[in-house]
């Protein structure tokens, strides 16, 4: 009997795994490739996920190989800017950069590579998932092979076409977006070319920024990636057929205006569907559904694969108090209220621009381009960071000041914050006291220039206390934040979070 089952060797089961595997849990890990799959496919994340890798000590092994970058950009139908989300001279709060591209296929390598570390993991590739029954002990899972494992809880971390969410019968609810998009990868030796931009300070750099050109002769995103890798996405035209699309030619005609002259290779052509879909249900007796076996989104804001990071770092740490006795099982009832509301949020920002993206007809395009300069005129711009919005219900002290946003990382000296105070629950305090439940952290005795102390300031508080996954449960009186951390734990708020 193992402690967690891990569905899908992905990011986000690798990821989980590592997770669990630190907190000594006995995890199996259930993969049907033998073999991450040798293409690009998600190519960004943000500087949540770079923390989560300090959490899950793989940072040293994963960090060489991203490329941080300068955020992102809309460009209208005449190629002018209409929408700046960079991060050029902004502050960076959490010390990572906002925006990092990757190469998914090395990024896996890192996460796998990392599970040798832990005895406790077990991991079996070349392994399919074909079943489950669920008991009063826990979940028996049927593999290939004519085998079976079992685990008290299983993550299912497989994918958009999760054989486990089908096993369950649970449905999706779609938010009404599909579009069929070409994803063109090429590995370039040069520089890509970009209209005049208008509206993009001097010092931002094109090639470290991410493009969606809004142009209703063909809407299109252009991607920086780590090294000399590049991704285009090429949305498709009313009767354009997916196969001929793919044909070489068709793809050398559309990235030729980006690329002439330019050496290059395309390494991968392939259509899909740009959806918007979330799970009903995320959990199903001692089951959760994960990443894009929960929910897709388009990736006009590149949120897809954080959002799964984001669903394990929250289920990791409730699982680890539940496995080790120091909380009900009612606990994984806050999963899907917590995650659920902050996964929608996102996503219905990423459908909303991509109907505005997606627009085909000229007169519209055009009048959209005035509206949304309009709007931006004068106004401080934001980044896709900003689009990430408070937890606002569950494991939180909701009638406080910063309740659910995520805590800033400050400098201490030459290191990051985690790495000062670790990891877990922890008080940051004016206030001297002792508590077996959290680290407390005594900021008179803390080298970050002021930075937490200066954060308390602003939301009027003499403490705050941080969750594991970096959100903050509350602000308040020091005492008081351990008893209602303490008090929602141990259950006495259990029917409120399901309500």
């Amino acid at each position: 009997m193992f402690d967690v089952a891990i569905i899908g060797c992905g990011p986000v089961g690798a990821f989980a795994a590592n997770l669990l595997g630190k907190s000594g849990a006995s995890v199996l890990v259930i993969e049907q490739e033998a073999r991450p799959y040798p293409l690009p496919r998600a190519v960004h994340l943000d500087h949540e996920m770079m923390r989560l890798f300090q959490s899950a000590g793989v940072i040293d092994r994963v960090a060489g190989d991203m490329r941080d970058t300068e955020g992102h950009m809309h460009v209208g139908a005449d190629h002018g800017v209409i929408r700046y989300m960079g991060t050029v001279g902004r502050a960076r709060p959490f010390s990572w950069s906002n925006d990092y591209f990757f190469y998914q296929p090395e990024l896996e390598d890192h996460l796998r590579e990392a599970l040798i570390d832990y005895p406790n993991i077990v991991v079996q590739l070349g392994v399919a998932f074909e079943g489950l029954e669920q008991g009063a002990d826990g979940v028996t899972l049927r593999l290939s092979g004519g085998h079976s494992e079992q685990a008290r809880y299983v993550i299912a971390c497989d994918g958009a076409r999760s054989a486990v969410r089908k096993a369950l019968n649970i449905k999706l609810d779609d938010l009404d977006f599909e579009e069929p998009w070409l994803v063109v990868d090429a590995e370039v030796d040069g520089p890509v070319r970009f209209p005049d931009l208008w509206g993009v300070p001097d010092t931002a750099d094109l090639q470290k920024l991410s493009v969606m050109m809004c142009d209703p002769r063909r809407p299109a995103t252009i991607v920086p990636g780590r090294g000399n890798h590049r991704r285009w996405e090429f949305m498709l035209l009313p009767g354009e057929d997916d196969q001929a699309m793919m044909e070489l030619q068709a793809v050398a005609a559309l990235v030729e205006p980006y690329l002439s002259g330019v050496p290059h290779k395309v390494v991968r052509a392939a259509t899909y569907r740009f959806h918007g879909l979330i799970a009903e249900r995320w959990r199903q007796g001692g089951v959760f559904l994960a990443g894009d076996a929960a929910h897709q989104t388009p990736p006009f804001f590149g949120q897809g694969m954080c959002h799964g990071l984001r669903d394990v770092a929250n289920l990791a740490w409730k699982l680890e108090l539940v496995l080790k006795g120091q909380a009900p099982g009612g606990l994984l009832d806050s999963y899907q209220p917590e995650r659920d509301p902050h996964v929608r949020a996102v996503i219905s920002a990423a459908v909303g621009a991509g109907r505005y993206i997606c627009m085909l007809d000229p007169e519209a395009a055009a009048e959209r381009d005035a509206k949304m300069r309009e709007a931006a005129r004068g106004a401080q711009h934001g980044t896709a960071a900003d689009l990430i919005p408070a937890i606002a219900t569950g494991i939180v002290a909701t009638d406080t000041a910063g309740a659910g946003e995520r805590f800033i990382q400050p400098r201490v000296g030459d290191l990051l914050l985690d790495d000062v105070t670790g990891g877990g629950w922890r008080l940051f305090t004016r206030t001297a006291i002792d508590s077996d439940d959290v680290t407390v952290v005594d900021l008179a005795q803390l080298d970050d220039d002021g930075a937490i102390a200066g954060w308390l300031t602003d939301r009027k508080a003499d403490s705050v206390l941080i969750r594991p996954d970096h959100y903050v449960f509350g602000t308040g009186k020091a005492a008081d934040l351990i008893a209602r951390r303490n008090a929602l734990i141990a259950g006495a708020a259990h029917q409120e979070i399901a309500a």
